[in-house]
């Protein structure tokens, strides 16, 4: 898990109880439950379009999990690899995205709508099918995917022959085990699967019902007091240094500014995604003091809950100045400092969200060097 606290719900060894309790997973033996989906290539896949492959494999995977996210590449290279043999791969992201917390979106730039895998595969040059079933989940349900990635292998006649794990570690240096890998030989050599089942980590699947416990978590977000304090020139040169040793985002904006309200709830969705790990929002409001109630209005129907500044004079220029010296012009104005202090993102005028967010992700601490270097690169 990520450093701090992860809010993603891990599944270490095996697949959880309740989970196959609640949602059992396909036997072994069964036949492939069909499906009929929508593809990030606008397409409509279905499990006859596969009749054809001597085996397939079906692996349940998603955008925001970062295990499912190390296992990107290898699913991109066990597709280039095995389709040469006939081998039809496919990748279902099954997760029912309005069953998702925000803070559960904090190893991700984006969530796990379609539009979103749209963007994923595009960022990281996938190119197997990857197709969307989270609107009722019922492709889901038959399977009984329990984590992602969750793999399914089907034999020719498409009789469930292996399940389980895509390999026994998230992290490439330590693989010793391909079992998937080891299924798909065997069915393509006509032999048994030797290992048939292998517990499967990562993120636990997220069914429609957990919706109740998304819109609980916004519920008690919205509870939350907003506040704004004035800042002066020596807070506003403390900001710069950035104390607190985290990744921090300083936004400057102004009520008056519509490209600085239009961007604001995107931010602010950011600072809830990343807010549970080593990372803070400090909004900055270039208005005026005597201002003060409307800005106070604004962070409000925002539910802005982040720590909200606003300029304590009406010398605007000195304030600035104070921040940053080279800073002439106007808002939105917005800086990212790393750990260590140093710019990781600087623009003026509206950020670019998704190039935000990766960068932050490149720079946030974790306990994997993996899930930095994940975002430091698009392949």
């Amino acid at each position: 898990m990520l450093k701090k606290v992860m809010p993603v719900v891990m599944l270490l060894a095996s697949a959880s109880l309740w989970g196959q309790q609640a949602h059992p997973i396909l036997a072994l033996g069964s036949p492939a439950p069909d499906f009929t989906l929508p593809g990030v290539d606008g397409k409509i896949h279905k499990l006859s379009d596969y009749a054809g492959s001597p085996v397939l494999a079906v692996i349940f995977t998603c955008n925001h999990c970062p295990i499912a996210q190390m296992y990107e590449q290898r699913i991109e290279k066990l597709y280039e690899d095995y389709s040469k043999k006939g081998v039809a791969v496919v990748a279902i992201q099954g997760n029912d995205p309005k069953a998702i917390r925000i803070d559960e979106l904090d190893s991700s730039d984006v969530s796990d709508t379609l539009d979103d895998m749209k963007i994923r595969v595009q960022y990281k040059h996938l190119h197997y099918p990857y197709l969307y079933a989270g609107d009722t989940v019922s492709v889901t349900r038959a399977y009984g995917p329990q984590a992602t990635p969750h793999v399914f292998i089907f034999d020719k006649d498409r009789r469930l022959r292996y399940e389980g794990h895509f390999d026994n570690s998230y992290r490439i240096e330590q693989v010793k085990t391909h079992d998937a890998q080891n299924a798909i030989d065997a069915l393509l050599a006509g032999k048994e699967v030797a290992v048939s089942h292998t517990g499967v980590f990562g993120c636990s699947t997220k069914w429609s019902e957990k919706s109740e416990q998304r819109e609980a978590a916004e519920r008690k977000l919205e509870a939350e007091p907003v506040t704004v304090e004035k800042v002066d020139a020596a807070g506003l040169k403390k900001l710069r240094v950035n104390p607190a040793g985290h990744v921090t985002l300083v936004n400057f904006w102004a009520t008056w500014c519509g490209s600085c309200v239009a961007e604001f709830a995107d931010l602010q969705d950011t600072y809830r995604m990343y807010s549970a790990r080593d990372f803070d929002l400090v909004t900055v409001s270039a208005n005026q003091p005597d201002e003060q109630p409307s800005v106070l209005r604004f962070l409000e129907k925002k539910h802005a809950t982040t720590r909200n500044l606003l300029f304590d004079s009406e010398d605007t220029a000195k304030l600035q100045a104070a921040f940053d010296p080279a800073w002439q012009s106007a808002v939105p104005y917005t800086v990212v400092y790393g750990p260590d202090g140093k710019v990781i993102y600087k623009t003026l005028g509206s950020v670019d969200l998704l190039e935000m967010r990766r960068k932050i992700l490149a720079a946030m601490p974790s306990d994997y060097i993996g899930f930095n270097k994940y975002w430091a690169s698009n392949n």
